[in-house]
């Protein structure tokens, strides 16, 4: 499951990093002018708000060396094209990993509109056992080196009765890595970035060519850093939801005896 994450990244990192085009993309193409405009740090992006996504670009001409991918932006939160009223149609942040090709809901968009979500990181919820009495513990979970990770995910755009449209998108999930585990038996995929052309390519590539991207990222990718409950607000969006503390029940670090050095202890 992912249920929050965060997108801090200066806007000149996040168009470095995903080799970006100017100017706005969607399925409905109702964008105008820069889709960066406005751009802010983002600590505590919650679903069905606005997040920024990136898509395969339409064709170019032979030989260009113009980029290739351009950014939109998605409501978070999926609808396939086929539900007639939103209303009656669960919310859906989440596609898995391991039935997204079959499930009627995503069969389309994992042919057709398969995308990149760019995250600074993500944030997960370690139940502890019932009778401890304890909380739910929060965990900042962030790429150890820093920077920018690509959740891999599907776009699609819904088309109401009144005739408005609504781009809208999923994060794509796989079975937890050894090391994410004790938090959470479930985590985002992430595309690498020298695998980024091979997932948003929907022209030449059916799903079955880009399953094996569907895999848990290495153990030592991510760090783990326990955080308050402040996070489990969407009104409070500043960085003070990443502010470390002490872990309650924290569980034990991967590979020791059962010894916890709290903050970053898992990974």
């Amino acid at each position: 499951m992912c249920g929050r994450f965060a997108l801090i990244a200066p806007v000149d990192q996040v168009r470095e990093a995903f080799n970006l085009m100017d100017g706005p993309i969607g399925m409905s193409a109702h964008g105008v002018g820069d889709i960066f405009k406005g751009y802010a740090a983002r600590y505590n992006i919650a679903p069905t708000q606005p997040i920024l996504a990136v898509a395969q670009a339409p064709s170019r001409l032979p030989g260009s060396n113009l980029p290739d991918r351009q950014a939109c932006l998605l409501r978070w939160g999926f609808l396939p094209a086929w539900v007639k009223d939103p209303r009656d149609f669960p919310l859906i942040i989440n596609a898995r990993a391991e039935t997204a090709q079959e499930k009627a809901s995503f069969r389309a968009a994992m042919r057709h509109r398969r995308i990149l979500i760019p995250a600074s990181g993500f944030y997960e919820w370690r139940r502890p056992p019932k009778e401890s009495g304890n909380k739910p513990q929060a965990y900042w979970i962030r790429p150890r080196s820093g920077g920018l990770v690509a959740f891999a995910g599907l776009m699609e755009s819904f088309a109401s009765a009144d005739g408005s449209q609504l781009d809208t998108g999923a994060i794509i999930t796989t079975a937890a890595n050894e090391a994410f585990r004790p938090i959470h038996d479930r985590m985002p995929v992430v595309i690498e970035p020298e695998d980024f052309s091979r997932w948003l390519d929907c022209r030449t590539l059916e799903p079955r060519d880009v399953q094996a991207l569907m895999r848990p990222p290495p153990d030592d990718v991510f760090e783990a850093i326990p955080v308050s409950d402040r996070i489990n607000k969407v009104a409070n969006m500043g960085p003070d939801v990443q502010a470390p503390v002490t872990a309650v029940d924290a569980p034990p670090a991967v590979g020791t005896s059962g010894k916890s050095d709290d903050q970053l202890s898992l990974f």
